[in-house]
């Protein structure tokens, strides 16, 4: 993992806030257990509320599990105004998510000014045994606020 310089000394706080303002992860019961600039571990524990027919947490939960890793992981390198949105991402899917408890990792692979990818991995406590279920890429987006253009003086006269 190489080791990135957040460009705001806040990044914790903030990336913290942003986390804790998205009512989907609450309502996940996602959280999260580690932070660092470039990098994030959420926690989820198993809820029968989140299965799929044959008992395994369904692949959407999952899956929103690492995308919002991905964003947490790239948001901590972002300037203090920005805000984050997700552009794009692959998710493959491992093995069945079977577990007593999920577990999401992120990390910055390359930040950039207006665009980062990310690469993220979930992995199933289950038994005593952490197992590797799912993979994702994603691209992030810094959404800057944007400056207005100057306006022209109005040099017509009445």
């Amino acid at each position: 993992m190489a080791s990135f310089e957040p460009k705001n000394p806040g990044y914790g706080a903030a990336a913290t806030a942003m986390f804790d303002a998205q009512p989907a992860m609450r309502t996940l019961g996602i959280s999260i257990v580690r932070l660092a600039p470039g990098e994030v571990e959420l926690a989820m524990p198993h809820s029968p509320a989140y299965t799929q027919q044959n008992g395994f947490i369904h692949a959407g939960i999952i899956t929103a599990g690492l995308d919002n890793a991905c964003g947490v992981a790239a948001f901590t390198l972002m300037p203090r105004e920005a805000d984050i949105l997700t552009v794009e991402f692959k998710t493959t899917l491992l093995a069945p998510a079977r577990g007593e408890r999920f577990i999401f990792k992120a990390e910055v692979v390359k930040p950039g000014r207006t665009l980062s990818f990310c690469e993220a991995r979930a992995f199933a406590e289950h038994e005593g045994k952490t197992t590797l279920i799912a993979t994702m890429s994603g691209t992030l987006m810094a959404m800057l606020p944007r400056v207005a253009a100057p306006q022209a003086p109005n040099t017509t006269h009445p």
